[in-house]
Formats: C-alpha cells, sequence, structure tokens
C-alpha cells in the first residue's frame, strides 16, 4: 500500500493511543506502518482520510465506521462526532483512557515512577447527559444518514459531519451528552424554523439566515438559557416572538431565558461577542451550584461542562493542597483562577488561609469578585495581572505563597510563566489539566527545578469521548 496525504483509506484499528486515538498497522513499500485515526476504537474497520504523513508513521480523521467492534452495543442515543464513544461499555472507555494516560505521562514527563505515585480514577457520577452546554449548527447542506448522501438546499441541524466543515447532521434524537428533554424535541424546533421560510447558513457562499443554537443548562433549576443565532439578512420576515412562543410549549417552565444574537461575521462560529444580542424574554442568566457555592452562569461564561464531576475533580485538588499544615501567615494562590471557583473553594475549605487568585483576563476577576461577594467568601482576593509579572506588580507576596494551585488552559503553561511559577518557592504546586500530555511537558521542568511528583490522579469528565482530565502534586525537595 501507498499512502499520500487526503487518500481515504480503510483500516482495521488494533489498539488505542491517548487523547481517543485509535491504532492501525498496516504494510506500505517501505514496510511496516503506524496511521493513527482520531476517534477511532480497538475492533472498528474504519475509513479515514490521511491528513499528515511521516516516514513511520501517518495521522488520520475519521469519515465512517464501516464495523463496530464486537464490544459495542448500540444503544437508544444518535451518534454525534462529539461522542464517537457512545456505543462503548463505560467501564472499557475508563480502562482505555487511564492505561494511555498513565503510559503518556511517564513518557513525556521522564518521571519513570510516575505510574506508582498513581492515586486514584475517578469517574463521572453521570455518564449520561452530563453536559451543561451544547451547541447546534444549521446548514443547508445536511449529510443524510439514512442514504449516507449530501443533500442540497436542505435545513439541517444538529452537528458537522465527522471530517468536514460545511455540512451538519440533523439530530433526531437524544445524543446521550446533553439534556434528553431537550434534545428529542430538537426536530419540531428545526420543522418549526424551517416552516419560516428562511434558509439555514450555506457555509461555503457565507449566506443564509439560521447559524447557531446555544443552550446552556442549570441543573441546580432544571432550566434552559437558549440563544439563537442568525444573520441580518431576512430579519424582517422573521417573527422572533412566535419562536419565543413556540419554544416556551415546547418546553413549558424550563426555559429560564431566550437571547437572540444577529451575527454577520463570515467566520462559522456562535460567539455572542461577534453579533448583536437583544434579551427576548425571561433571565439574562442562569444560576448552578458547585460545591455548596452558587454561581451565575450568563451565555458567554466559562463553567465546567460536567459540575456534578467538577466537584469531584475540585475536592481532590483541595484534598491535594490541604494535606499539608499551613502555619500562620501562610498564603495560597490559584494561578489561572478564571471566574474563582477553585479560589473560592480553596477559602471555603480553610477560611483561616489567605487565598490570592490570579488571571490575566480582567473581566473573569471582575466576575470571580462578584461572585466571592455572592458567596459570602471573604478569605479570597483576585488579582487582574500577568502570573509572570505578579511578584513585581505587589512585591509584598514575596516569600510568602507557600501553596500553589494551577489549572492552565489545554496549552498548558508559557515556558517563561512556568519559570515565574517556580521563582514563587512555593512548597507544594497541585496543577489541574484538561490536556495531560502538555501537564507532563511541564513536569519534567517543575522534576529539573527541584520538585517531586508525589500524587497523580485521573477524571473522566467527558465521558464518550478521548478527554480526561489529571491532577498532580508536586512537593519542593
Amino acid at each position: 500500500m501507498t499512502l499520500q496525504r487526503a487518500a481515504e483509506i480503510e483500516l482495521r484499528i488494533e489498539d488505542y493511543a491517548f487523547g481517543g486515538r485509535g491504532i492501525a498497522r498496516i504494510q506500505t513499500q517501505q514496510g511496516p506502518f503506524v496511521v493513527f485515526v482520531d476517534n477511532a476504537f480497538p475492533g472498528q474497520l474504519v475509513r479515514a482520510k490521511i491528513e499528515t504523513k511521516r516516514k513511520t508513521f501517518a495521522e488520520a480523521k475519521l469519515l465512517e465506521v464501516i464495523e463496530r467492534a464486537e464490544i459495542e452495543t448500540i444503544s437508544e442515543f444518535q451518534e454525534i462526532s462529539g461522542g464517537p464513544y457512545i456505543h462503548v461499555p463505560v467501564e472499557i472507555q475508563e480502562q482505555y483512557k487511564k492505561t494511555s494516560t498513565l503510559s503518556t505521562f511517564q513518557r513525556l514527563s521522564g518521571i519513570q515512577d510516575s505510574q506508582e505515585k498513581f492515586d486514584t480514577f475517578i469517574s463521572s457520577p453521570a455518564h449520561y447527559h452530563y453536559r451543561n452546554k451544547m451547541e447546534y449548527s444549521f446548514s443547508c447542506i445536511e449529510h443524510d444518514l439514512h442514504s449516507n448522501e449530501e443533500l442540497d438546499d436542505a435545513f439541517a441541524l444538529g452537528f458537522k459531519r465527522r471530517g468536514t466543515w460545511w455540512k451538519v447532521e440533523s439530530l433526531n434524537k437524544a445524543s446521550g451528552l446533553f439534556d434528553q428533554a431537550w434534545e428529542n424535541k430538537l426536530k419540531d424546533l428545526r420543522i418549526f424554523l424551517q416552516n419560516t421560510g428562511l434558509s439555514a447558513w450555506h457555509p461555503p457562499q457565507k449566506k443564509g439566515f439560521f447559524r447557531h443554537i446555544v443552550v446552556r443548562k442549570s441543573f441546580l433549576n432544571d432550566q434552559l438559557l437558549v440563544n439563537l443565532v442568525t444573520s441580518q439578512e431576512g430579519i424582517e420576515q422573521f417573527k422572533i416572538q412566535e419562536f419565543a412562543d413556540f419554544l416556551e410549549q415546547l418546553h413549558p417552565g424550563r426555559i429560564a431565558g431566550l437571547w437572540h444574537t444577529i451575527n454577520d461575521n463570515v467566520a462559522d462560529r456562535a460567539k455572542i461577542e461577534n453579533g448583536h444580542s437583544t434579551l427576548i424574554f425571561g433571565q439574562p442568566v442562569i444560576e448552578e451550584e458547585l460545591a455548596g457555592l452558587r454561581f451565575q452562569i450568563s451565555m458567554e461564561s466559562f463553567f465546567q461542562t460536567n459540575p456534578a464531576c467538577a466537584e469531584l475533580l475540585y475536592a481532590k485538588a483541595l484534598d491535594y493542597l490541604f494535606e499539608d499544615p499551613f502555619e500562620l501567615g501562610d498564603i495560597a494562590m490559584d494561578l489561572f483562577c478564571g471566574t474563582g471557583t477553585i479560589g473560592q473553594l480553596m477559602a471555603k475549605r480553610n477560611s483561616s488561609v489567605r487565598i490570592i487568585g490570579v488571571d490575566i483576563v480582567e473581566k473573569a476577576i471582575e466576575d470571580a469578585k462578584e461572585n466571592a461577594a455572592k458567596n459570602n467568601i471573604n478569605n479570597v482576593e483576585f488579582y487582574a495581572a500577568d502570573v509572570g509579572k505578579f511578584l513585581r506588580e505587589y512585591p509584598d507576596f514575596q516569600g510568602k505563597i507557600k501553596r500553589i494551585m494551577l489549572d492552565p488552559p489545554r496549552a498548558g503553561i508559557a515556558p517563561k510563566t512556568l519559570q515565574k511559577v517556580i521563582s514563587l518557592g512555593a512548597q507544594s504546586i497541585v496543577y489541574i489539566s484538561c490536556n495531560p500530555s502538555t501537564q507532563a511537558r511541564d513536569a519534567a521542568t517543575l522534576i529539573e527545578a527541584g520538585y517531586q511528583l508525589e500524587k497523580y490522579a485521573l477524571v473522566d469528565q467527558f465521558p464518550h469521548t478521548g478527554h480526561i482530565e489529571s491532577i498532580a502534586k508536586f512537593k519542593k525537595a
């Protein structure tokens, strides 16, 4: 077999690699060759498209599952590209995630005894319907699930077909990831909007009216906050109040509020800042509870996608942070604190410890201060500052920061910033990561700086996907 970039080939998946990548092994004219296929699972026969090619391996996008693995059981849910393992038993998903992540962390960090430091694997309390936010796309180019063909001049509402950016598979029943009642009635919503006579978005031509529907759910109140995103084109024909009335009839008593965003930006994204938003009825936010604290969540707020599992994640991280005794005057710091969720939980866990939260995003710090005031948390302070420059701007904290909680974005911590974190001189660092591979890279730097890995835990916040979160505790040698 000769492999070229963009070639579409059939592969039998033999193994599983970190991050939800299936492994296929084939023979080529140059000898044995490995192909990594995103979102494929061992035992499947798949059709995949080669994206990149190297000397001994290639990376490919999954296009279609031709044959299921023997362990898969077709469930009641509609499979979507964002939940590729919905038919794989959860305990088997977790087994593959644990094994591949521990192996990858050891290899990338260089910590040879890292698996001996492994503490626990925390499962999600709910394996289905656990998400509190979902974004659905419109397209007039539909991938028909029955005929497996592409339909033009259609009206699709659902999720992008895997491996494509222009066509959508209509969601006709629940995906198993989000609110079941909402998704089972999404088809009715689609028919109502199609009957307005206004078109769905045409991604290649960058025109059309209906673009996205974004929904946030409050598990606390069992309510939904909805944002309909359209373009300006044909707006005078659209009767938003009729849509609002239909939405309330479809989900009586559950719609907390309805936003309408007009977005003419050609980028195919549902971000509110790309357009102008109007609250049609109801409340502008919903409220959620996490570990006994209340948070107001707007359409654009960052909030943990699986709040029930996030409680377990944070509890384990706080256990790591507080298992060593604090002395009078010691300070704990929450870096990359965002809207201050972890910082408030730190302050609540030990009211005698002074907590400092730092994030470079000023709006996030404003929200953090507001949330702390509403929750009557008094021993936490939030600062809008660059993490790397914090000590220079606030020298009074020099030498007093004994514990640090880190929760950086997926890309990890920039090397210069990590050196600044190390310069704070904390006795222990607890590092939460949504990408254990970048955490492993940063772990190697911490080891070089004189820290030792003490404990390591995994948290499956996203069942039916390849994603996994990890918590590592480092202690100064």
